[in-house]
Protein backbone atom coordinates (compact mmCIF):
# COMPACT_ATOMS: atom_id res chain seq x y z
CA UNK A 1 0.00 0.00 0.00
CA UNK A 2 0.94 3.34 -0.93
CA UNK A 3 2.46 5.64 2.46
CA UNK A 4 0.94 9.41 1.82
CA UNK A 5 3.77 10.61 4.38
CA UNK A 6 6.66 8.78 2.38
CA UNK A 7 6.05 11.34 -0.70
CA UNK A 8 6.93 13.95 1.03
CA UNK A 9 10.63 12.67 0.76
CA UNK A 10 10.28 11.51 -3.05
CA UNK A 11 11.40 13.00 -5.89
CA UNK A 12 10.40 13.87 -9.68
CA UNK A 13 12.11 10.85 -11.38
CA UNK A 14 10.43 8.35 -8.37
CA UNK A 15 6.80 9.09 -10.06
CA UNK A 16 5.72 7.09 -12.59
CA UNK A 17 4.51 9.53 -14.83
CA UNK A 18 6.12 12.83 -15.35
CA UNK A 19 5.24 16.02 -17.13
CA UNK A 20 6.16 19.76 -17.42
CA UNK A 21 4.26 22.77 -16.97
CA UNK A 22 5.15 26.46 -17.64
CA UNK A 23 4.46 29.16 -14.40
CA UNK A 24 2.43 32.13 -16.02
CA UNK A 25 3.34 35.58 -14.97
CA UNK A 26 -0.81 35.68 -14.95
CA UNK A 27 -0.37 32.83 -12.52
CA UNK A 28 0.79 35.13 -9.19
CA UNK A 29 -0.79 37.16 -6.88
CA UNK A 30 -0.07 40.83 -5.70
CA UNK A 31 3.02 39.51 -3.94
CA UNK A 32 4.67 37.55 -6.69
CA UNK A 33 3.07 34.36 -5.28
CA UNK A 34 1.37 31.27 -7.72
CA UNK A 35 -1.90 31.41 -6.65
CA UNK A 36 -3.15 28.56 -4.40
CA UNK A 37 -5.75 27.62 -7.26
CA UNK A 38 -3.19 27.76 -9.80
CA UNK A 39 -1.93 24.22 -8.07
CA UNK A 40 -4.69 22.74 -9.01
CA UNK A 41 -4.25 23.23 -12.73
CA UNK A 42 -0.71 21.92 -12.48
CA UNK A 43 -2.39 18.91 -10.98
CA UNK A 44 -4.72 18.63 -13.43
CA UNK A 45 -2.28 19.12 -16.48
CA UNK A 46 -0.59 15.67 -14.49
CA UNK A 47 -3.68 13.90 -14.58
CA UNK A 48 -5.23 14.69 -17.91
CA UNK A 49 -2.37 13.94 -19.39
CA UNK A 50 -1.59 11.04 -17.89
CA UNK A 51 -5.79 10.09 -18.48
CA UNK A 52 -5.89 10.78 -22.42
CA UNK A 53 -2.28 10.43 -23.34
CA UNK A 54 -2.41 9.13 -26.97
CA UNK A 55 -0.09 5.97 -26.32
CA UNK A 56 -2.02 4.86 -23.46
CA UNK A 57 -5.42 6.34 -23.22
CA UNK A 58 -7.32 5.28 -20.50
CA UNK A 59 -10.90 5.93 -21.14
CA UNK A 60 -13.38 3.63 -22.74
CA UNK A 61 -15.60 5.19 -25.20
CA UNK A 62 -18.93 7.23 -24.21
CA UNK A 63 -16.98 7.29 -20.78
CA UNK A 64 -15.33 10.17 -19.20
CA UNK A 65 -13.30 10.40 -15.59
CA UNK A 66 -14.46 13.18 -12.88
CA UNK A 67 -12.91 14.22 -9.65
CA UNK A 68 -14.57 12.31 -6.87
CA UNK A 69 -11.73 13.45 -4.34
CA UNK A 70 -8.99 16.17 -4.35
CA UNK A 71 -6.76 16.62 -0.92
CA UNK A 72 -3.77 18.94 -1.30
CA UNK A 73 -0.77 20.06 0.61
CA UNK A 74 0.96 22.97 -0.10
CA UNK A 75 4.67 22.85 1.21
CA UNK A 76 6.34 25.45 -0.19
CA UNK A 77 5.51 29.19 -2.29
CA UNK A 78 5.74 28.40 -6.46
CA UNK A 79 7.53 31.57 -8.09
CA UNK A 80 7.27 32.99 -11.33
CA UNK A 81 9.02 32.79 -13.61
CA UNK A 82 9.57 29.11 -14.12
CA UNK A 83 8.82 25.42 -14.78
CA UNK A 84 7.36 23.02 -12.25
CA UNK A 85 7.68 19.06 -12.92
CA UNK A 86 4.36 17.46 -12.26
CA UNK A 87 4.71 13.50 -10.80
CA UNK A 88 1.64 11.18 -11.16
CA UNK A 89 1.21 7.60 -9.87
CA UNK A 90 -1.44 5.41 -8.85
CA UNK A 91 -2.08 4.21 -5.74
CA UNK A 92 -4.96 2.25 -5.77
CA UNK A 93 -7.12 0.98 -8.63
CA UNK A 94 -10.66 0.03 -7.89
CA UNK A 95 -13.85 -1.25 -9.93
CA UNK A 96 -14.50 2.39 -11.43
CA UNK A 97 -12.02 4.44 -9.90
CA UNK A 98 -8.41 5.69 -9.63
CA UNK A 99 -6.69 6.84 -6.83
CA UNK A 100 -3.45 8.73 -7.93
CA UNK A 101 -0.57 10.80 -5.68
CA UNK A 102 0.21 13.47 -7.74
CA UNK A 103 3.45 15.90 -6.90
CA UNK A 104 4.26 19.30 -7.71
CA UNK A 105 8.40 20.46 -8.23
CA UNK A 106 10.06 23.16 -8.49
CA UNK A 107 13.44 23.81 -9.21
CA UNK A 108 13.78 20.07 -7.88
CA UNK A 109 12.00 21.11 -4.56
CA UNK A 110 8.75 19.52 -3.60
CA UNK A 111 6.40 22.28 -3.72
CA UNK A 112 2.97 20.43 -3.13
CA UNK A 113 1.37 17.11 -2.91
CA UNK A 114 -1.76 16.03 -3.96
CA UNK A 115 -3.96 12.78 -3.24
CA UNK A 116 -6.92 12.31 -6.21
CA UNK A 117 -9.21 9.48 -6.57
CA UNK A 118 -11.12 10.04 -10.37
CA UNK A 119 -14.31 8.05 -11.16
CA UNK A 120 -15.02 6.30 -15.04
CA UNK A 121 -18.58 7.47 -15.98
CA UNK A 122 -20.81 7.45 -18.70
CA UNK A 123 -21.19 10.17 -20.63
CA UNK A 124 -25.21 9.88 -21.14
CA UNK A 125 -25.88 8.52 -17.55
CA UNK A 126 -23.59 10.33 -15.04
CA UNK A 127 -23.18 7.09 -13.35
CA UNK A 128 -19.75 5.46 -13.37
CA UNK A 129 -18.94 2.99 -15.42
CA UNK A 130 -16.09 0.43 -14.71
CA UNK A 131 -12.71 0.39 -15.90
CA UNK A 132 -12.28 -2.10 -18.38
CA UNK A 133 -9.67 -4.86 -18.19
CA UNK A 134 -7.18 -3.30 -20.68
CA UNK A 135 -7.26 0.13 -18.93
CA UNK A 136 -6.67 -2.09 -15.74
CA UNK A 137 -3.54 -3.76 -16.88
CA UNK A 138 -2.37 -0.69 -18.47
CA UNK A 139 -2.93 1.46 -14.58
CA UNK A 140 -0.68 -1.08 -13.19
CA UNK A 141 2.51 0.06 -15.05
CA UNK A 142 1.88 3.44 -13.15
CA UNK A 143 1.16 1.85 -10.24
CA UNK A 144 3.75 2.87 -6.97
CA UNK A 145 5.32 -0.49 -6.19
CA UNK A 146 7.19 -0.87 -2.66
Amino acid sequence: MFDANKQKTMILSEYPFQTTDKVRYADTDRQGHVNNSVFHQFFETGRVEFLYHPEHPLYMSGCSFVIASANVDYLKEIKWPGIVGIGTGVTRIGNSSIHLAQAIFQDSKLVAIGEIVIVQVENKTGQSNPLSLETKETLHKFLFTD
